[in-house]
């Protein structure tokens, strides 16, 4: 792990592979562990030069102030841009998980010619706040359960990681896979105020983005090779959301995985990293 520069600041990264391969981005949601180990080792072993990355505020990024980023969405996007330049880099394969989806499918929009392909995992197609009436909501019973779980003490390592297990049972993920995950986040977290903690599990900084404007609209814009995963099982963004992803981007494939719920398990690993093998990796221009 290291920081590279991009855009004005400082960018936590892993690297998997060989710096000759063709590049696999990976925007962390809102941290680069949203993504598996076991994934970005795959795709590696498939000959690409993977690079796992933290969004602002969260990891190993230039931290600030979670509570009042001064930035937006498509700063974020335009990070990502920047990171395939500093990388060395003239073009990637660009993948996002969560609301790191939001920000791929921004990137990809606002620089074409940066992204030859995208993977959009567990996302959909419009910002935090109200649902467009055609896209289903997250499911409110499984809310109201989630926010009756009393918050831990973010000082605390193993309240943490309890903390995160308790979540992911009630949204159908492994607890098991939540808790390392949450421990290795815990152990990652810049700063050891509680409140650098709470916002970087749980991503608080992104639902305090200003994300206009909308990109919905623009999605039949995208030309890339595109993939949305969904899980089926997914309470967070019900599968609805993937679907309408997929429809809007022009060729897309969506690969709907029944095991799957809000976060993309270990056990998915070989599966996924097929189907992104699967795209191609230099730009029909190229």
């Amino acid at each position: 792990m290291l920081p590279v520069r991009a855009n004005g600041v400082e960018l936590g990264v892993e690297i998997f592979g060989r710096d000759a391969d063709p590049l696999v981005l990976l925007a962390g949601g809102t941290t680069m562990l949203s993504w598996p180990d076991a994934l970005c080792e795959r795709l590696a072993a498939g000959g690409r030069r993977v690079v796992r990355y933290d969004l602002r505020d969260c990891g190993g990024s230039t931290t600030v102030d979670p509570e009042a980023p001064g930035y937006t969405l498509r700063d974020l996007a335009a990070d990502a841009a920047a990171l395939v330049d500093a990388l060395g880099a003239t073009t990637a394969h660009l993948g996002g998980i969560g609301v790191g989806g939001m920000v791929a499918q921004v990137a990809a929009l606002d620089h074409p010619g940066v992204f030859s392909a995208l993977t959009l995992i567990g996302t959909r197609p419009v910002a935090p706040g109200p649902v467009d009436d055609d896209l289903p909501d997250h499911d409110a019973e499984a809310m109201g359960a989630l926010f009756s779980l009393p918050m831990p003490d973010w000082s605390d390592r193993a309240a943490v990681a309890a903390y995160a297990a308790d979540r992911a049972a009630l949204l159908g993920d492994d607890p098991e896979q939540a808790r390392t995950t949450a421990a290795r986040m815990w152990d990652r977290t810049p700063s050891s105020a509680p409140s650098a903690h709470e916002a970087n599990q749980l991503g608080m900084v992104f639902a305090r983005l200003d994300c206009a404007p909308r990109w919905r609209e623009r999605l039949g814009d995208l030309a890339v090779p595109t993939l949305v995963v969904h899980g089926r099982a997914n309470l967070f963004f019900p599968v609805g959301n993937g679907e309408a992803l997929a429809a809007q981007i022009p060729g897309a494939r969506l690969l709907v995985l029944d095991d799957m719920a809000t976060a993309l398990p270990d056990a998915a690993a070989d599966q996924v990293a097929a189907a992104m093998l699967d795209l191609p990796t230099i730009p029909p221009s190229a």
